[in-house]
């Protein structure tokens, strides 16, 4: 149930910022996994005069940005990261002129464009590696990791480290014609860049300014924590058991999160800052904790990724009321000030609504996770789909599988094709995604009823819940900038907070994480709230009676519920 104030709230225009206060420090990101969400040719793959005829639903929805995944010329033997050339696009995707169209067209509609930018690898067909591999006193050779490894008993060459590849067998691969090795940190299609030679960060700055030049508005960073190795190439410590991949455990302190990586984002930031328009760096950063992010923001400098994502928040698998307290809590005291970037799903995971649903109350559950996103002190970021509760559809058997990791790691490891089926926009053949009878991955079986027509039309619907948080989002001081402060914390099971302005407005937040009704008493004292009254904004599932502050509040199973007081 929502109040009619925000019913039709979503396609406003976004509300005036506070002066000094960044576009991205609050904003709604939508990230297009490119293959699967619009084919506009017929071909069985998205493209970008695909996301240009959608962008009117994405404007509907709310968001501020969106970040298009890998659309560079590619072999696409990793779906577009392993990337041949960073100045142009794939024409299975389009062109220059068919990207310069779509910035102009999401500008019209206030939605700016982020491009997707994998610094850590090129493809081996790029030609500085195809240089490089020829010769050792090829211009770009030094532009890669390099070794001439080590002899065996035998007197053959081998590797120089026990280092393995992400996506399994060894992380070096031999090239005769140098007789040497190169470091691949994932296939060995992708040679890892060598940022130790200044060469490349400069190359990479020019990298940036061209898609600067052109109106994006920032990038997403993927592998960004991986940029520098070990100058030693020291071997990594065991860890005990196997990957999915069949591959040894292994420590990666010599290949993820070197301090030398931290001067280069310093450096790609403060060219970032020259341009206009509040460019943004985001940034693809797996850690255990907010204080480990806290680095990645720059510290007390806030000097490097403005948003690193806060996956170790959203890629959890229970729905537990004290871990979401205690991982908010932390982004609030260990963050020195900088904002977080919350997100439940991307393109790697299974989606949020498998791993955290129960296979009855999933919609509900997708309303809590939606609230905790919109509601919390956080930029946030959403993939497409999760508006609307699409499900992972893992293929049942490998010939189906098109992910290579899926190919060599299956059984184990069945691959990222689950979550990156086609966008289900209504219940017509390949779900509205294309007029191809074949499409790259094949619909979800369940795109008849969930989809984006139909939602539309549904007023309890999970997209129209979203459309109402993000409307709600944007007009309301308290949960644009007001500071996050926890009521009730000892619940086992049901988290609630406030969100509180300077001057003693705000809105209440509570959310029951569990199968049974949950009942609260909220007081407003410890937030500094002066209201005395609570005025229900949204609530999940049904209505909830108005309740005044210190009376008993009783939360459906999986019930959310959003107030003003007043």
């Amino acid at each position: 149930m929502c109040l009619a104030a925000y019913a039709g709230a979503a396609s406003a225009a976004p509300a005036a910022r506070p002066a000094g206060d960044p576009w991205w420090q609050h904003a709604v990101i939508y990230e297009i996994y490119l293959r699967s969400f619009q084919d506009s040719n017929a071909d069985g793959v998205g493209d970008l005069n695909g996301i240009t005829q959608r962008l009117d639903y994405l404007a509907s929805l709310g968001v501020d940005a969106i970040w298009i995944t890998p659309f560079f010329p590619s072999p696409q033997i990793d779906f577009g990261y392993d990337v041949a050339d960073y100045e142009g696009v794939d024409p299975r995707f389009g062109t220059l002129a068919d990207f310069d169209r779509l910035v102009a067209e999401a500008r019209k509609r206030q939605i700016r464009v982020l491009v997707d930018l994998e610094l850590n690898h090129t493809s081996d067909q790029h030609q500085w590696f195809q240089d490089a591999a020829r010769s050792r006193r090829s211009l770009t050779h030094d532009l890669y990791v390099w070794s001439s490894g080590k002899p065996d008993a035998a007197g053959k060459r081998r590797p120089p480290n026990n280092w393995v590849s992400v996506f399994g067998g060894s992380a070096w691969e031999y090239v005769p014609a140098v007789e040497q090795f190169y470091y691949h940190r994932y296939f060995r299609q992708e040679p890892d860049l060598n940022w130790r030679n200044p060469k490349v960060e400069r190359s990479m700055a020019d990298v940036m300014r061209f898609w600067l030049d052109r109106g994006v508005a920032g990038f997403r960073l993927g592998a960004v924590t991986a940029l520098v190795e070990d100058a030693r190439l020291r071997d990594a410590a065991p860890l005990g058991g196997r990957n999915a991949q069949g591959d040894p455990n292994l420590s990666d302190t010599y290949t993820n999160n070197l301090p030398e990586t931290h001067a280069v984002l310093r450096r790609l930031r403060k060219m970032l800052d020259h341009y206009p328009g509040e460019p943004v760096l985001i940034g693809e950063t797996y850690v255990k904790s907010a204080a480990q992010l806290s680095a990645w923001y720059g510290g007390a400098r806030h000097d490097e990724l403005q948003l690193p994502m806060d996956t170790a928040f959203g890629f959890a698998t229970r729905l537990d009321a004290r871990e979401f307290r205690r991982r908010l809590t932390e982004a609030s005291a260990e963050l020195r000030g900088s904002q977080p970037l919350l997100l439940l799903d991307n393109h790697d995971h299974p989606r949020s609504w498998d791993r955290f649903g129960d296979g009855t109350h999933n919609t509900e559950i997708a309303k809590v996770l939606a609230t905790l996103l919109c509601t919390s002190r956080a930029a946030l970021l959403l993939y497409q789909g999760e508006e609307i509760g699409q499900s992972t559809s893992t293929p049942a058997r490998v010939e189906d599988v098109r992910d290579p990791i899926g190919i060599t790691g299956w059984p184990a490891e069945k691959g990222r094709d689950g979550e990156r089926t086609p966008m289900q926009w209504d219940a017509s053949a390949q779900a509205g995604f294309t007029a191809s009878a074949r499409p790259w991955l094949p619909v979800s079986p369940g795109y008849a009823t969930t989809n984006v027509q139909a939602q539309r039309s549904e007023s309890e619907s999970l997209l129209n819940w979203y459309r109402q948080l993000i409307a709600l989002r944007r007009g309301d001081e308290a949960l644009r900038s007001g500071r996050l402060v926890m009521l009730d914390p000892a619940n086992l099971r049901v988290l609630s907070y406030a969100r509180v302005t300077p001057d003693g407005s705000g809105i209440i937040v509570s959310l029951n994480m569990s199968a049974q009704a949950q009942t609260v008493t909220l007081s407003t004292l410890a937030a500094g709230l002066a209201g005395t009254r609570f005025r229900t904004l949204l609530s999940s599932p049904g209505e909830f009676s108005v309740v005044a502050p210190g009376t008993r509040l009783t939360l459906p199973p999986y019930g959310a519920w959003v107030a003003a007081v007043e």
